[in-house]
């Protein structure tokens, strides 16, 4: 795979933005601001911040649109050559439905998860995903897994086990953590993987094949996203909710009105907010492009380098102590996700053949060169005999 420019572009764009978008994220959970009732209490609006990322990929739609209105406006097939908008643009919206309302539960059960835990935690988390995949893959698309690949689930499940224990061997960290906080918001994170896999199974079976530009599948996915978490927020804004998994004043799954005023009232919360929001439009945008222009395998990898990027800031801005556990449990993960998508033993042992073949054939050209000269000599050797 030849690395292009726009392709290092993208690699770049897709670990850059994927990183802000969950420290932006998180950051957010550690502000503090005053709400409706008066008092100063933690931004815990996990659907709002949902709804704020649909809203993000919302924006890739409109972003599709102007494009494509540009370059058909120069009467020249512009718009069905550039990288943004070339691709099969027939195609019915709804397809995108059933993915985008995976996108949102998992998204909404994540943002939750991620409010209970620690962030470095949650991006490793996600890395059990892999194995959700294998298994649905098996299931829905008939496919067969190699003994390679069931290696690398074993290590991403080592992984996993190692980061949980690391999440109670913490120690001190600045948000003071209770156990069953941790446990809870784990094991929704890891809940949400397997929404998530439901998602990725199904792009593969009904929308991989069809070519739509990556701007077009954000932005539908964002806009059924949105419409529906939407819609849902006014049922949210009656039914009962208490701590941990609510802290607004009237103890209720989603009080959109409080967490509106939270934001205006505190202007670092809001530039959180809409650092999610610029951030997701961009991430979803590289990630969907790198898999149509390298692959999914490519992806996986680079969301592995992002999960290592917040790691070291989640540590830099002490929003969590160093531990060992998670150094083990990260390697554990990224052996585990390079073996499953076959970029460690495979690609590694046909180099060394490579290099073995390539060795053995300049040997053997040495071993002919030697037996030519000695050939050579002998037959020197046998005139002067004759001549004498």
């Amino acid at each position: 795979m030849e690395w292009t420019k726009y392709r290092m572009f993208l690699a770049l764009l897709l670990v850059v933005t994927g990183s802000i978008n969950t420290l932006s994220t998180k950051w957010a959970d550690f502000m503090e601001s005053v709400g409706l009732d008066g008092q100063k209490r933690h931004f815990v609006h996990p659907f709002l911040q949902a709804s704020t990322m649909f809203l993000g990929e919302m924006a890739c739609l409109a972003t599709f649109k102007i494009l494509y209105w540009y370059y058909s406006r120069r009467q020249d097939g512009s718009e069905s050559q550039e990288k943004t908008t070339a691709g099969n643009t027939n195609f019915k919206a709804l397809i995108l439905l059933p993915p985008a309302m995976c996108d949102m539960i998992a998204t909404s059960t994540m943002y939750i998860g991620l409010n209970l835990t620690y962030a470095s935690s949650f991006q490793m988390l996600r890395g059990s995903v892999i194995v959700f995949v294998a298994l649905l893959s098996m299931a829905f698309l008939d496919r067969k897994l190699r003994c390679v690949e069931w290696f690398g689930i074993i290590f991403v499940l080592s992984g996993l086990s190692v980061v949980g224990m690391s999440d109670f061997a913490s120690g001190s960290s600045s948000e003071h953590k209770d156990t069953n906080s941790i446990i809870t918001g784990d094991l929704l994170i890891i809940a949400a993987q397997i929404i998530t896999a439901f998602q990725m199974v199904y792009e593969e079976k009904f929308v991989k094949d069809k070519d739509i530009p990556a701007l077009m599948v954000v932005g539908y996915e964002g806009l059924w996203g949105f419409v529906v978490l939407g819609s849902l927020l006014v049922p949210f804004y009656w039914i009962p909710a208490y701590p941990p998994f609510s802290e607004n004043p009237r103890n209720v799954l989603e009080d959109t009105p409080d967490g509106l005023v939270q934001l205006f009232n505190n202007g670092l919360l809001l530039l959180a907010m809409f650092g999610t929001f610029v951030s997701i439009a961009f991430f979803n945008f590289a990630g969907v492009s790198v898999t149509k222009e390298m692959s999914a395998t490519t992806r996986m990898v680079l969301d592995s380098v992002r999960t290592l990027v917040i790691w070291v800031i989640g540590l830099a801005l002490e929003w969590q102590t160093f531990n060992y556990l998670q150094v083990i449990g990260f390697a554990l993960l990224l052996v585990g996700m390079c073996l499953y998508n076959n970029v460690l033993l495979e690609p590694a042992f046909k180099r060394f053949m490579g290099y073995m073949n390539r060795r053995a054939a300049s040997t053997g050209r040495f071993a002919r060169m030697e037996e030519e000269e000695a050939g050579v000599l002998d037959s020197q050797r046998a005139d002067r005999a004759t001549a004498n």
